[in-house]
């Protein structure tokens, strides 16, 4: 063994400077930093790389199908969500639910659900920019991971979030953007739907039927081309 193989052995500065990511967001969580949905998770579990560590009962990291076609991106946690440690699980997680199942989706085999936020913001306010970037890698690391063929942006946040595109929610949902190889579409989040009810034509409710048919037309034909 030479001497430079001996030394690499005592070289944990690699390994220190991982362990140091969820202290100290300066640190950049490179793509391929994790392995695993369970590596990252624990990561997110102890991270401290803002001031939503402080104040959270849980990290919410994601729940579904780990190698899902489709991956459902939020704003951030809830009251229910930060509670439980899972996304999406209140009114608007059951609605959720019930948008994709009108199309036969599920999250047991086709969707993965995860937010751009791990952390609950108090009161429910939108993440701060700052709040954003230090917990964005997390779910770019993800994206990386779980490898979705179409991702559903939900709400402005969502949207901002990882395509950077500004524009309000009404002005592009149900438009097909490309981000990154993978195509995306930005849809109505489920408690914007709920604080509109009606199913008239042209109602948020009636657009996101379309945009959720849009979606499985979609998915079939990667399927059928494949």
């Amino acid at each position: 063994m030479s001497s430079e193989t001996q030394l690499s052995l005592f070289d944990d500065s690699t390994f220190n400077q991982r362990e140091l990511i969820p202290t100290d967001a300066k640190i950049a969580i490179a793509p391929g930093t994790y392995s695993t949905i369970t590596e990252l998770t624990q990561h997110c579990d102890r991270c401290h790389r803002c001031p939503l560590g402080d104040t959270r009962t849980h990290a919410v990291v994601g729940r579904g199908n780990l190698k899902a076609p489709i991956m459902v991106i939020g704003e951030a946690p809830g009251q229910n969500e930060d509670e439980t440690g899972l996304p999406f699980v209140g009114r608007s997680g059951q609605l959720l639910e019930k948008i994709l199942a009108s199309v036969n989706l599920t999250t047991e085999h086709d969707v993965y659900i995860a937010n751009i936020n791990k952390c609950r913001p108090p009161d429910n306010r939108v993440p701060t920019p700052t709040e954003v970037a230090a917990c964005l890698p997390y779910l770019l690391e993800q994206i990386r991971l779980v490898d979705p063929k179409i991702i559903l942006l939900t709400g402005a946040t969502a949207v901002k979030g990882i395509t950077g595109d500004k524009r309000g929610i009404t002005k592009i949902r149900g438009q097909w953007l490309e981000w990154e190889g993978r195509l995306c579409m930005p849809i109505f989040h489920p408690s914007y739907l709920l604080r509109n009810p009606s199913k008239e034509r042209g109602a948020p409710k009636w657009l996101m039927w379309q945009d959720i048919q849009a979606v499985r037309a979609k998915l079939d034909e990667f399927q059928n081309n494949n």
